[in-house]
């Protein structure tokens, strides 16, 4: 077997669902299971059974924070003495700020001038220390190893690190045990590490479920990388979707090749599309929810899915979002249900 070869195999075979129970037995000590809920307004609008898993429930108000608990938790105690660093598009740098603050670590989160001021007032209040630095994700990342190496602080990966995709992988664990006969789930693709976590569980209890991936229209790098057949790199623009911003690395060790062996379809939807889904969920279930939580019901909403499908899952992936964006999203949701106007 050429070297290549035997490395990809390595990395696909690393992580198991053994690991995301451990994981499970980690995370909980910081986060409770999320809500999985039948959405009756989003079944009536695809003519099959649609649930959604709340992780806009999390006291962050975003999923990314099991991956991080489950990541921090395994530090040894001179790691978690010396500090932790990460980089981010917002959520992560919010868990890591978090889970930091609840164990009395110190945490630096590096950040582009692309996050959301809703999302770096969060980091602020949770006590993490804040480094806004160049214009993209990646060069937050290229800062953040500096640190690493002036400071000997400890990189807490976005997405490619087996620990962190565990820990979004405790997921889908919990998606199996509420739901157990669900035929497909979308998941917001970015990184792709919860995409990787929780295609691992979910097809681990059902080979033959089908886990369909989706991202935003602008600059959707995994989506782009699986279509090149390796990873590139994309330059960022605006979007709704923010949390789905950001490279998946040139020397990306794990869920580029996850998703290229899990995904059963991958999915873009627009910025128009995104915000009806925005609208949707504030008119029909009353939750606010950022852009990128609101990409899988976009793909529900606009019919994007295969045919047949008698039970699909999705999961609303954050609600923090600035509440300028929303007011509009919103009132253009209600124009455009009145008919007065539209997207």
């Amino acid at each position: 077997m050429r070297n290549a070869e035997k490395k990809e195999r390595q990395s696909i075979n690393s992580l198991s669902l053994k690991n995301i129970f451990e994981a499970r037995k980690r995370v909980y000590q910081i986060v409770k299971p999320t809500p999985f809920i039948h959405s009756i307004p989003l079944s009536e609008s695809h003519s099959s059974q649609v649930f959604i898993k709340l992780e806009n429930y999390h006291e962050i108000g975003a999923f990314k924070v099991r991956g991080a608990a489950n990541k921090i938790l395994k530090l040894s105690n001179e790691e978690k003495k010396r500090g932790v660093a990460t980089f981010s598009t917002g959520n992560h740098g919010l868990a890591v700020a978090f889970v930091a603050k609840k164990l009395g670590i110190g945490a630096t989160v590096c950040i582009s001038p692309r996050v959301p001021k809703a999302k770096v007032n969060a980091i602020r209040r949770a006590g993490a220390n804040i480094e806004i630095v160049g214009n993209s994700q990646d060069d937050a990342e290229k800062y953040c190893h500096k640190l690493e190496e002036r400071q000997g602080l400890t990189v807490i990966k976005p997405f490619d690190d087996p620990d962190i995709i565990a820990g979004q992988g405790t997921i889908g664990l919990e998606m199996a045990e509420e739901v157990p006969d669900l035929e497909a789930v979308v998941i917001p693709l970015s990184g792709g590490g919860l995409f990787a976590g929780v295609a691992l569980a979910l097809k681990s209890y059902n080979p033959s479920i089908q886990v369909i991936g989706v991202s935003m229209e602008r600059s959707p790098v995994m989506y782009e990388s699986i279509k090149a057949g390796k990873p590139v790199v994309l330059q960022e623009q605006s979007t709704l979707a923010d949390s789905l911003l950001g490279g998946i690395g040139l020397n990306n060790e794990y869920t580029f090749e996850s998703v290229k062996q899990c995904a059963d379809d991958l999915i873009l939807v627009s910025e128009d599309e995104i915000a009806e889904a925005m609208g949707f969920m504030a008119g029909e279930h009353r939750m606010i929810v950022e852009g990128a939580a609101a990409t899988g019901v976009a793909a529900i909403l606009q019919k994007k899915l295969p045919p047949g499908l008698s039970k699909v899952g999705t999961i609303i992936t954050g609600n923090n979002v600035d509440l300028s964006v929303i007011s509009k999203v919103m009132q253009d949701y209600e124009i455009h249900q009145t008919g007065v106007g539209g997207y």
